[in-house]
């Protein structure tokens, strides 16, 4: 069962409007992540990376899109490096390897699909 804190949050969102840059906030020297939508089928979370952070090479089973809110990125996929500045999205292939880091204050809505 979900604690209240996350119940809340989530009742916040259903069936209301939100500007996503408005839901996750920047912290100095850090990455931060919340989770809109957890189900089987995939997962939306929004990101908010400090100028310099980022998310090291790794691989995921699943496809996933990135959508930049704010900011600035560069992300490697399977070696093909990409600069990435708001408003635009990148697919990212499932088992091909990525990295991401914020060439500026970035935040970002990664939407991964698992079936």
């Amino acid at each position: 069962m979900e604690d209240s804190k996350e119940q809340t949050g989530r009742e916040r969102l259903v069936a209301q409007g939100a500007r996503l840059v408005d839901l996750v906030h920047y912290q100095e020297d850090s990455v931060v992540s919340r989770t809109i939508i957890h189900k089987k089928a995939g997962t939306v979370t929004l990101f908010a990376f400090d100028d310099g952070q980022g998310l090291s090479e790794h691989t995921t089973p699943f496809d996933a899109l990135v959508y930049l809110l704010d900011g600035e990125a560069e992300i490697v996929i399977a070696g093909k490096l990409l600069r990435l500045k708001e408003g635009e999205m990148v697919m990212m292939p499932a088992n091909q390897p990525h990295a991401l880091r914020a060439v500026s204050k970035l935040k970002m809505l990664l939407t991964m699909i698992r079936s």
